[in-house]
């Protein structure tokens, strides 16, 4: 069983449950510029992280022999189409300060693929929802943006990992509540996005802990960072359930809020994955590994992820269609 992680655990302890993060931010806002719109912002780890539409992202060469791996028809066409759900909470995939330019960890890492697999990379941000319809119809080939593996999904689609899912429970600096497992969400008011795998959670351990003769979690949904972040500072709720790097990035721009506890984005019974997503067969999840782990090996991977604040996430290599959330009744 893996256990809920709290902020303060030192770097073997992370390793070990080796952290955790999501699906779905909500849409619409310029995160950068709600950070102060200086064009700079500082991550968890430190690093000084360029929020301007000027990226000078980290670049690597191709390598003939993954390229071969990918489809005919899309060596053919000589694109990567990658979609992903704009979010508005740095780092993971938000705008620039010019509000239109897509920066973030996910970008840097897909263009980093096309790299290897010599493909230029084509980005369309959608609504979370229509992520999965265009993996469905083809219409894009891969989704790179927070997608946890589980185990319902992997009937559709397979999955080349490439970083660790940890949610975190964000909420105002200087409480004495932590979270740590169900029992101590009880009878407290927290907000989560529904359709995420951390509403998912949230609900299970309320089921669970109203089964115990514990006080029910008054939930509140959100789609936006604005509106939670709002609700946050106004007090109409305690704290927000969401991807622990965007909550972390967070706290660290503001000082205004702190993680009070991480758990799996997969559960306790599972080692959460977030991972590069492609229709179910299509032939392309091959390659996709193959490329992330060439970036592991050739250290642009860990670049990326120091760049952002993310390296506590790290993989040690891409696993394809890995155990993943287990299904629920």
């Amino acid at each position: 069983m893996i256990a809920g992680l709290r902020r303060s655990a030192g770097p073997a302890a992370l390793a070990l449950a080796a952290a955790f993060l999501l699906a779905a931010c909500g849409s619409g806002g310029n995160a950068a510029a709600d950070l102060g719109g200086s064009g700079a912002g500082t991550a968890p780890n430190g690093v000084k992280v360029n929020l301007t539409p000027e990226q000078h992202r980290i670049t690597t060469p191709k390598v003939d022999a993954i390229a071969a791996l990918v489809p005919e028809e899309v060596r053919r066409r000589g694109t990567l189409q990658v979609v992903d759900n704009l979010g508005t909470v740095p780092p993971l995939d938000f705008h620039a300060t010019d509000d239109r330019t897509i920066i973030g960890a996910e970008p840097d890492l897909a263009y980093l693929i096309g790299n290897v697999l010599d493909l230029k990379v084509e980005l369309t941000p959608v609504s979370w929802e229509n992520v999965f319809v265009g993996l469905d119809s083809g219409k894009f080939d891969v989704g790179i943006t927070n997608i946890t593996v589980t185990e319902a999904r992997k009937e559709k689609y397979d999955f080349a990992t490439y970083r660790l899912d940890i949610l975190g429970f964000e909420a105002k600096k200087g409480g004495s509540w932590k979270v740590e497992g169900p029992a101590d969400v009880a009878g407290h008011t927290i907000g989560v996005a529904s359709g995420t795998n951390q509403e998912k959670l949230l609900l299970a351990w309320n089921e669970q802990n109203v089964k115990a003769g514990l006080k029910p979690v008054d939930v509140k949904y959100f789609q936006t960072s604005s509106d939670y972040y709002l609700a946050l500072g106004s007090g109409r709720i305690e704290a927000w359930l969401g991807p622990n790097p965007s909550g972390a990035f967070h706290a660290a721009q503001t000082g205004e809020t702190e993680i009070i506890g991480t758990y799996s984005g997969a559960g306790d019974q599972v080692l959460g994955k977030i991972a590069a997503t492609t229709k179910k067969d299509n032939g392309l999840v091959k390659a996709l590994g193959a490329a992330i782990d060439e970036l592991i090996r050739n250290g642009s991977y860990g670049e990326v992820l120091k760049r952002w604040g993310l390296d506590n996430e790290a993989v040690q290599s891409s696993e394809i269609n890995p155990p993943g959330l287990p299904k629920t009744d």
